[in-house]
C-alpha cells in the first residue's frame, strides 16, 4: 500500500511537470479546442465556429460534420434547462510550423430536459495557424462512454 502511494505521488509530479513545460503555442492550441467546446456549451454558433477553419470537418460515430451541419445541430438544441460543462485531459500536443495536433479526453456533463448525462470521448484535433491564430481544421472523435 505504501509503495502504491509513493508511486502515485511520483507519477503525479511527473504529470504536473509535463504540464508546466508547454510552449505558448501548445497552450494556444489547447485553448482553441476548449473555446470551440465552450461555444457549444453556450449554444453560441459564432463562438463555436470562430476558432474553426472555413472547411472544418468533424468526424464522429461514422458521420462527417461541416460548418453547416454543426450550426444546425446547435440550433436544434432549444431545451430551456440546457447546461453543459466540459472537462479536458490533454494527453499530447504537438506543434510543427503552421500545423498542430492534440489528443485529449473530453468529458461533457450535460443537463437537458430534466435529465443529466455524462459523455466521454477520446479525440484528436488538427489545427492550422491562420495569421496569428490557431484554427481547428479537423476533429476526430471516438465515443468512450455515455452514462
Amino acid at each position: 500500500m505504501r509503495v502504491s502511494i509513493i508511486c502515485l505521488l511520483l507519477l503525479s509530479s511527473v504529470f504536473i511537470s509535463a504540464q508546466e513545460k508547454l510552449t505558448p503555442d501548445q497552450k494556444n492550441v489547447q485553448q482553441t479546442v476548449i473555446n470551440v467546446f465552450q461555444g457549444i456549451a453556450d449554444r453560441d454558433t459564432a463562438a463555436m465556429l470562430s476558432p474553426c477553419t472555413k472547411d472544418i470537418l468533424v468526424l464522429e460515430g461514422g458521420l462527417v460534420w461541416t460548418r453547416d451541419s454543426l450550426k444546425l445541430k446547435i440550433a436544434q438544441n432549444t431545451a430551456p434547462d440546457y447546461q453543459r460543462i466540459n472537462t479536458f485531459t490533454f494527453l499530447n500536443t504537438t506543434v510543427k510550423g503552421k500545423v498542430a495536433w492534440t489528443t485529449y479526453y473530453n468529458q461533457a456533463d450535460v443537463t437537458k430536459n430534466g435529465r443529466h448525462s455524462i459523455v466521454k470521448w477520446l479525440e484528436t484535433a488538427i489545427l492550422v495557424r491562420e495569421k496569428k491564430s490557431w484554427k481547428l481544421k479537423t476533429l476526430h472523435s471516438s465515443l468512450v462512454e455515455r452514462v
